[in-house]
């Protein structure tokens, strides 16, 4: 029994009744179909689940209008097409535990759900049958199966999304927004299925039509950026699997657009992964920048549930923290790459925006130095040369020059500071002599250093023949931060002991959670205990973290590992953030300034400690430490190849 009101504010009883089909089917509908992208989205992963190798998909109207998608998949027989559009009908569970689901739709509330709240029609037609049968479904009332004409597959054509709930249809965003949801949805379909050709068109227009391809090729394309710059991730631990590819540091965007995650062949949008991206991209990106990636996650099936929402992006991993802590360690040991290895950071010039040189008219430019053919003839807007260049490198451009006085003492992290104070041997006869061999490459890809620019950036020739530009102050700075983070993660802080303990009054579950990771925190210079029945005393605290509000990091750290589900402190965002901050500035207090005069000894002793070091190719703020110039890149610019 429930109650409402009456006008004059009175309780009425209101008795219990069943609602009607078509109301069930509506709020059925409200749940699966949110906006046009998700209606899309189950019409594509019923063609995959098909069998289709080709499926075409036409937009009109961000998808408001109409959504038609063809595939050539199996197709529904004739007899079945009145079953297709019917509430939790389905082919794709063969019993009824939802386990080891392998297909991406199963719940059977697509199309009645599309039916109910739009105008749908379906044509489907089996492999060697004589014709094609269709049915239609408007606001849930559904017309009786009849032959059509139609090519082997399905066609599935929705109009006038929402015209059955037109309230529902008041809260959509513009055409252009609606769409752009669209092609994200595609995006993700694409990368799920390589071996699937896709057309998709918006407006009449193609956004993009992909043949079958290699998965690196298609992960290259959706994510637009070059295939050079993927770093390949195969990692396996226990029953779980993780591959993909991770994009070097150097690329990044403003949002979380690129990423792109699937697990168990299904695409998803889920907080767990998405922080395990965060923290392991952390020491390697500029804060606030997002990294572009594609990554695959293998579990067992009955390690996963996949029924939590009807949109089925949303999981529910058995174990969090396992999955969390592999995923963070994986992204880690790819990204813990020195310079050495293969994806360091390469910047190729030609891509920056040039600008007219004083000396050269545009009229006499060729059209491929610094503009398009096509846009040759367009006017340019004359740049006077002490304007900069300014391109979106996907980092903050910063120089940092200080004055040469003393290091600040921090205190904390007892940092032996490494010199690259030599000899003033001058090496320029050595190095004119020098030849590089073949073989010599993968010991030392920066080079040998020719010289200095700016007092700044560090010019080295590589045995290809490469230009290479270090940031001196930048790459010695990452350098410096390794040192720093070893002693961390080894545990090896100073701790300040305070002079009167403090005590902390905590909940219970925040008291236990603590107290787990009790010798850990101690190791970290954070030294707590048990203190009567629903409080910690605190005894000391990380030296580089004195005079901050210890109090307030610990309720933060407790509140974490309660809601995340982690089982170690050191994964904490509160707990690492500080000491990212703390290392960071030591790092950049630390290393050697921009604008100060090196050697040929301490040039090349720096670039030979960068081929050592992991993580060496950004500084710890995210922007890079080293750039390319090749030979083809030379020769655009000066014009001897288009």
């Amino acid at each position: 029994m429930t109650t409402s009101f009456d006008k004059s504010g009175e309780h009425v009883r209101a008795s219990i009744h069943r609602l009607s089909d078509h109301v069930v089917d509506l709020i059925a509908a409200g749940e699966v179909v949110e906006r046009p992208a998700a209606a899309l989205k189950e019409l594509v992963e019923n063609a995959l689940d098909a069998g289709a190798t080709r499926i075409e998909v036409d937009l009109w109207g961000g998808g408001c209008e109409s959504i038609e998608v063809t595939d050539n998949g199996s197709g529904i027989a004739p007899d079945e097409l009145a079953l297709a559009v019917e509430r939790h009908c389905t082919s794709k569970l063969n019993d009824n535990q939802l386990v080891h689901i392998r297909t991406l739709g199963f719940r059977g509330e697509a199309l009645p759900s599309i039916g109910a709240s739009a105008r749908l029609s379906l044509i489907s037609r089996l492999k060697g049958a004589e014709t094609a049968w269709s049915i239609t479904v408007e606001g849930g009332v559904k017309s009786e199966p009849m032959p059509s004409a139609g090519e082997e597959g399905t066609i599935v054509i929705v109009r006038d999304l929402f015209f059955a709930t037109p309230a529902r249809r008041k809260f959509l965003k513009s055409a252009r927004v609606e769409g752009s949801h669209a092609e994200m949805v595609m995006r993700r379909v694409a990368l799920s299925a390589p071996h699937c050709a896709i057309l998709f068109r918006s407006e009449g227009r193609d956004v993009f039509n992909l043949p079958p391809q290699d998965l690196k090729d298609r992960v290259a394309f959706i994510l637009n950026v070059p295939s050079d710059s993927l770093l390949t991730l195969d990692e396996q631990r226990g029953a779980m699997r993780l591959t993909g590819f991770l994009c070097n540091p150097g690329h990044t965007r403003p949002t979380g657009a690129g990423q792109f995650i699937l697990v168990n062949d299904r695409p998803v949008i889920d907080p767990v992964l998405r922080t395990a991206v965060r923290v392991g991209y952390r020491s390697v990106i500029e804060r606030g920048r997002f990294p572009i990636l594609f990554l695959h996650l293998h579990v067992p099936f009955e390690r996963v549930d996949v029924n939590v929402h009807p949109a089925k992006t949303e999981l529910r991993f058995a174990d969090e923290a396992e999955v969390r802590a592999f995923v963070i360690g994986a992204i880690g040991r790819v990204l813990t790459r020195g310079a050495s290895q293969v994806g360091g950071i390469e910047a190729d010039i030609t891509h920056f925006t040039t600008q007219t040189l004083p000396s050269i008219s545009t009229h006499t430019r060729p059209a491929h130095f610094g503009v398009s053919a096509s846009a040759s003839s367009t006017p340019q807007k004359k740049i006077s040369s002490s304007e900069n260049n300014k391109a979106d490198l996907g980092f903050s451009p910063s120089v940092r020059r200080f004055p040469e006085e003393s290091v600040q003492d921090l205190g904390g992290f007892a940092e032996s500071q490494k010199s690259y104070t030599t000899p003033q041997d001058s090496l320029r006869e050595e190095l004119e002599s020098v030849e590089f061999e073949q073989e010599d490459y993968p010991s030392q890809p920066l080079g040998v250093p020719i010289g200095q620019i700016h007092t700044t950036y560090i010019l080295s020739v590589a045995p290809n023949g490469d230009l290479i530009l270090t940031d001196q102050h930048a790459a010695h700075e990452r350098l410096t931060h390794e040192r720093l983070r070893k002693r961390f993660e080894e545990g090896r802080i100073s701790a300040q002991v305070l002079l009167l303990p403090e005590v902390l009054d905590l909940s219970k579950s925040e008291r236990e959670a603590l107290l787990v990771c009790q010798e850990e925190l101690s190791r970290l210079g954070l030294e707590i205990e048990a203190f009567g029945e629903g409080s910690l005393l605190i005894r000391t605290i990380p030296a580089p973290l004195k005079g901050g509000d210890v109090t307030a990091l610990i309720r933060d750290i407790a509140e974490e590992l309660i809601e995340e589900g982690a089982s170690s402190a050191r994964q904490t965002d509160s707990l690492d953030q500080r000491f990212e901050a703390i290392m960071a500035r030591m790092a950049c207090h630390g290393s050697i300034r921009a604008g100060r005069k090196l050697n040929f000894e301490e040039m090349g002793a720096l670039l030979r400690d960068m081929e050592q070091h992991p993580r060496s190719n950004t500084c710890p703020h995210g922007r890079p430490t080293w750039l390319r110039l090749t030979k083809d890149a030379l020769e655009k610019m000066f014009g001897r190849v288009k």
